[in-house]
């Protein structure tokens, strides 16, 4: 046996001076042609507009952590992020490797006559390398059977917001590049192993490689059957030579390619997640004072952080996939709008300077422009932002957008006619303010009024919930129900105007912020210790984006002040309800606000038996009425979200109650069941009415639930 301690590899073994000089001159250009990738990139960056970003340290630390977890990346796939995970590990194992070679022998060693890599470090380091390599082929193997043989639709590229005849129509570039890429991993990986194992045969005749070559598993294993079939150490040598070269240079190529490849995502990606706005979509951005138009029309309007966010996509089409516009058939896919607006981005920010202003505009029906139809199909509800496993953000891109074609008119004349309604009246059923409360003349006892008196618990009702008419018996349910539990309650009255939540995200930031400041002002002039909301558009607006205006308030979803009303025994429950319900968590409250166990909680208290749809919680599937689209008219003969989310529910064996915890949510699905075809199957209800009916009142008016 060999002595350990002596054990290394020499790196240009048997090479000649003019070998290694032609190998670092082509490595050196190899770098040049990577940095002036990245020089190419970070101007392009540039000319987006500035972002102030703070907390680096604490983003440094999450991306890190979902680097390392890959927690964005398993979740819902779990074995395509399992695969990544594999890649990833053994790409940076192998990356770490190489570059500690480099530290050795072009740094240390020739400086300070520095050396490591020998010994027993030099043997774990083989073992290590091994097994990071073995991982990166599996990895990459599972990822080309899942791309050839699942032919999942998320991956195949097409487009719904282009028609066949349009230049930028065929994407079948993206496929070949997606190709590229995994077989370049493949053949370095492989290719490695293979000079790793004539290495080996070459050297058998070496105590200090032969005896030692187990170190190396996977190029040990393929040395014998190198041997087995006939390779002697003459014809390894000479194969060895060759593939040596064969191996450097497409290493090399890889590298220089980073910048100009899908391979940048190994940069970008980690990049986007540290730059992850927690609240994007949540609470979108006010337009600035010095900004002169709202929106975005220029590819130079967008942040930097933005057009970094372009970049960072990877093509995955799980925002796709998620999207219930693109499930119904819209001209719809986040991942396309994202795709387009990088391919405009590399194509007009790219060059050394910059175009005529016009060629910038991102609107319009021209290669890599989004087109009008494509943005008013977005309903905000935040699935594609949810599931991006690289923190690309969606949503604030697309309303930055909308907001363009609402200052430039370009929208749907009933939207645009909703939001002058909202403007003069303050509410989108264009009804009298006085007549906001109107609701409340039902009722057998008196609310109070806020403006006037103090209440422990200020009430925000919302527009559906004060004047719709289906919703104001839910409403009046709610009355009754904190009534009944001596909750100190009061209204704002006609002081309360609509919330303004799908106004913005609609694109209308100005009206938003006139309703946003003359809430505020309504809600500052009231003394009250929290606020309650029967809306979950209303709760996600007064929660993430009223306080950039000054109106800072603790504010609560029914679900949750129930919640505890039933836990103290402030409302105390008959017999169980013994129904077999299935629970829709709405946007605005689930994958919004996370406000995914109240409603759950309430029905098990209420004695139901709670089937899951499939998509459900954070995964739950959008009512279609949310950006507005409850405001504007859907395509005749067209598939709508919430029919779709019918007939997810129709597929439950038994079901008997489709419950929702949303005013848009009942409008939406009780059409809904009439026009898929369950009416009769099943009923949509509020949760509210199910409280109601299981709630012993001292002076019982309960709703029954025909069933």
């Amino acid at each position: 046996m060999s002595d350990t301690t002596l054990v290394t590899r020499i790196l240009f073994q048997d090479f000649s001076s003019w070998s290694i000089t032609l190998f670092y001159l082509l490595g050196y250009t190899a770098i040049g042609i990577f940095a002036h990738g990245v020089y190419t990139q970070v101007r392009k960056y540039r000319r987006g507009r500035p972002l102030d970003i703070d907390a680096w340290r604490q983003r440094a630390i999450n991306m890190v952590q979902d680097m390392l977890t890959h927690r964005t990346l398993v979740r819902r796939d779990r074995k395509a992020g399992r695969a990544h995970a594999l890649i990833f590990f053994g790409f940076a194992l192998l990356f770490i490797g190489t570059a500690t070679i480099t530290l050795e022998y072009d740094i240390l060693q020739p400086l300070f006559g520095w050396r490591f890599w020998h010994g027993e470090f030099y043997l774990w380091f083989s073992l290590v390398l091994d097994i990071a390599g073995a991982g990166l082929i599996a990895g990459v193997l599972y990822m080309m059977y899942r791309r050839q043989w699942l032919k999942l639709p998320k991956l195949d590229y097409a487009r719904p917001d282009r028609s066949p005849q349009d230049p930028d129509y065929d994407r079948s570039g993206y496929r070949r590049e997606d190709w590229a890429f995994l077989w370049a991993l493949i053949l370095i990986g492989v290719t490695g192993f293979v000079l790793e194992a004539t290495r080996l045969v070459w050297l058998s005749g070496e105590p200090a490689v032969w005896d030692l070559r187990f170190w190396s598993p996977v190029g040990a294993v393929m040395a014998h059957v190198m041997q087995w079939i006939g390779l002697s150490p003459e014809g390894a040598g000479l194969f060895r030579s060759g593939l040596w070269w064969f191996h450097g240079l497409l290493a090399l190529s890889f590298i220089a390619l980073i910048p100009y490849s899908k391979i940048k995502h190994i940069v970008t990606a980690p990049t986007s997640l540290m730059l992850r706005d927690p609240l994007a979509g949540r609470r979108l951005p006010k337009v600035p004072e010095e900004q002169a138009s709202a929106g975005y029309q220029y590819i130079t309007d967008f942040k930097w952080k933005e057009l970094l966010h372009l970049d960072a996509c990877t093509k995955c089409g799980r925002c796709h996939e998620a999207c219930p516009a693109n499930a119904v058939g819209a001209p719809l896919s986040p991942r396309d709008v994202i795709l387009s607006l990088r391919e405009f981005a590399n194509h007009s920010l790219n060059a050394a300077t910059l175009p005529e202003k016009a060629e910038l505009d991102v609107h319009g029906k021209g290669p890599g422009q989004v087109f009008m139809e494509t943005l008013w199909s977005c309903r905000t509800c935040l699935a594609c932002v949810e599931i991006c496993p690289v923190a690309v953000e969606h949503v604030p891109i697309i309303v930055q957008m909308r907001r363009k074609l609402v200052e430039d008119g370009n929208m749907e004349p009933l939207l645009e006619k909703t939001l002058q309604t909202i403007h003069k009246t303050g509410n989108s059923f264009g009804e009298s303010k006085r007549k906001r409360a109107a609701w409340t003349k039902e009722l057998p006892f008196t609310i109070k009024d806020a403006r006037k008196e103090a209440v422990d618990m200020l009430w925000f009702v919302g527009d559906y919930a004060s004047f719709d008419p289906r919703n104001q018996k839910v409403t009046r349910a709610f009355a009754r129900l904190m009534h009944q539990a001596g909750v100190d309650f009061g209204l704002l009255f006609e002081g309360e105007m609509n919330a303004g939540n799908d106004v913005r995200r609609v694109g209308e930031e100005g009206l938003y912020e006139y309703l946003a400041t003359a809430n505020i002002t309504s809600i500052r002039d009231c003394e009250f210790k929290s606020v309650v909301t029967t809306d979950p558009h209303s709760y996600n607006t007064i929660r993430n984006e009223y306080p950039d205006f000054g109106g800072e308030f603790e504010i609560q979803h029914y679900t949750t002040v129930v919640r505890e009303l039933l836990l103290q025994g402030r409302l105390r429950l008959s017999k169980p309800l013994g129904y077999r319900v299935t629970f829709h968590d709405p946007c605005h409250l689930g994958r919004y606000n996370k406000g995914f166990d109240a409603p759950r909680d309430i029905l098990q208290m209420l004695g139901c038996e709670l089937v899951e749809m499939g998509r459900n919680r954070d995964n739950s599937f959008c009512c279609g009425a949310g950006g507005g689209r409850i405001w504007i008219p859907d395509a005749p003969g067209t598939e709508k979200p919430s029919q779709n989310r019918m007939h997810e529910a129709g597929a439950i064996e038994g079901l008997q109650v489709f419950v929702v915890s949303c005013p848009k949510d009942l409008t939406m699905f009780e059409d809904a069941l009439k026009t898929s075809g369950y009416e009769g199957k099943f009923v949509v209800r509020e949760l509210i009415e199910l409280i109601e009916e299981c709630v012993e009142y001292d002076e019982s008016p309960a709703l029954s639930v025909e069933v």
